[in-house]
């Protein structure tokens, strides 16, 4: 039989009460708190301006388009986008 492991969860939701993320450690075992800034801040992006972010993305650094989203409607939303559009048509 298998002892109860003590454990920490981490989870992070969004303003829908929708869960966007979730970790689980061992109470043993250290947490970067930076990651989970990090996660937020991509989420909050992501919901409101409609695009997706790279792994080890960090605010200010470049994010992709949305690929729900047309060529015109993500000129629309970010300002820039029709000069360094590289997606297809």
């Amino acid at each position: 039989m298998h002892a109860l492991v003590p454990s920490t969860l981490v989870i992070l939701c969004d303003i829908d009460k929708r869960v966007k993320a979730t970790w689980q450690h061992p109470t043993t075992c250290g947490r970067n708190f930076y990651e989970v800034l990090r996660t937020l801040d991509a989420c909050q992006l992501a919901l409101f301006h409609q695009v997706a972010t790279p792994a080890n993305w960090l605010q200010g650094r470049d994010v992709y388009v949305a690929p729900r989203l047309t060529k015109v409607a993500a000129c629309d939303q970010i300002e820039g986008i029709a000069r360094s559009w590289d997606g297809v048509e």
